[in-house]
């Protein structure tokens, strides 16, 4: 089963989905992770307090990247009541594969990236 998520995991670094900016985003932000270098930014255009549109720009690891694609993928058409009930559990789940502590903090750099912008702070509860 490692095998099917590391594929996936390869596909979404490969050719990551919804991966861009957007002109006049409604929430945009971006952020970094000081132990690997890993930087993501995310932006969404907002309508019926819907995610419309998502396009994110990222440099890094191929976990950060694949983690940032599937994210935008799941929040595509969620409310940002829904989005802000996403948890690392869900960025773990979709990614399927066991993580050390540093590979933890380039999976959930999107995760941080996203809630920052809802939020428009850089630390929420998790």
């Amino acid at each position: 089963m490692d095998t099917l998520y590391r594929e996936e995991i390869l596909e979404h670094y490969k050719y990551p989905r919804n991966k861009g900016t957007l002109e006049k985003p409604d929430i945009t932000y971006k952020d970094f992770n000081p132990l690997c270098g890993d930087e993501c930014q995310i932006d969404l255009h907002v309508k019926d307090n819907r995610v419309d549109e998502v396009k994110f720009m990222a440099k890094g690891c191929a976990i950060s990247q694949a983690a940032t694609s599937m994210l935008t993928e799941m929040i595509e058409g969620k409310s940002l009541e829904e989005i802000k009930q996403l948890s690392k559990k869900d960025i773990l789940d979709v990614l399927g594969i066991e993580l050390g502590p540093v590979r933890l903090k380039c999976a959930l750099l999107c995760l941080k990236v996203l809630k920052g912008g809802i939020y428009g702070i850089k630390e929420w509860p998790t």
